[in-house]
């Protein structure tokens, strides 16, 4: 028997195996502290499971990207995978197979943008986009799509904060750190583990100079 503790986390890259679901580069980790991990507790999808793996979908599955460097909390929920079957704009919510096809709409594919940070128990609905560097803080449930370094609470989850002032997001998103190789990152690591965004502007430059 495994023994889950606060110290150890699943690479995604090494676990996930449903071909609907995308990981980007090899630092992305859930921490499965408590539950049976990343795709058996966390992703809620109709098809792509040990169940559902083999069954012929009506309709194309939605995807879930998974940046590099996120972070995603224990117990978290993403609900994706076609589960978009109770019309609201329809008398009955109620999914008769008989007309499923037509009860079906989609939200679109999920995605989880670099350097993003999932808070514990978090749900993230289907279709939304968690931009880059973005938080989203625990118990909250993600209906729409959250902007680049903001930080989001609450259900529905509402803009809280940003974490950098405008224009100082448009200079971390020009730069696109989480594009750099890996060489790069580690080099310059110690500035972007800070709140320098002069200093990460001019390494940034000098490492391109060096080139």
């Amino acid at each position: 028997m495994t023994v889950k503790h606060w110290s150890k986390m699943e690479m995604l890259h090494e676990t996930v195996k449903n071909k609907n679901i995308s990981i980007k580069g090899t630092h992305s980790y859930y921490s499965d502290a408590y539950d049976n991990g990343f795709e058996q507790s966390v992703v809620r999808y109709l098809h792509g499971d040990e169940i559902s793996k083999h069954w012929e979908p009506r309709w194309e599955i939605d995807k879930l990207a998974i940046g590099d460097y996120v972070c995603i909390g224990a117990e978290a929920v993403i609900l994706m995978g076609g589960n978009h079957t109770h019309r609201a704009d329809w008398i009955s919510l109620y999914p008769f197979m008989d007309n499923i096809e037509q009860a079906y709409e989609s939200k679109g594919d999920t995605i989880l943008g670099d350097g993003c940070w999932i808070g514990m128990r978090a749900m993230i609905m289907p279709g939304v986009h968690i931009g880059e560097g973005a938080i989203v803080a625990a118990n909250s449930v993600v209906t729409k799509s959250v902007e680049p370094y903001t930080v989001v609470g609450g259900s529905p989850a509402k803009k809280i904060r940003l974490r950098f002032p405008e224009e100082d997001i448009k200079r971390l998103l020009a730069m696109k750190i989480y594009d750099w190789p890996e060489t790069k990152f580690e080099a310059l690591r110690d500035v972007i583990c800070s709140n320098n965004i002069d200093a990460l502007e001019r390494a940034h430059s000098q490492f391109q100079e060096q080139k």
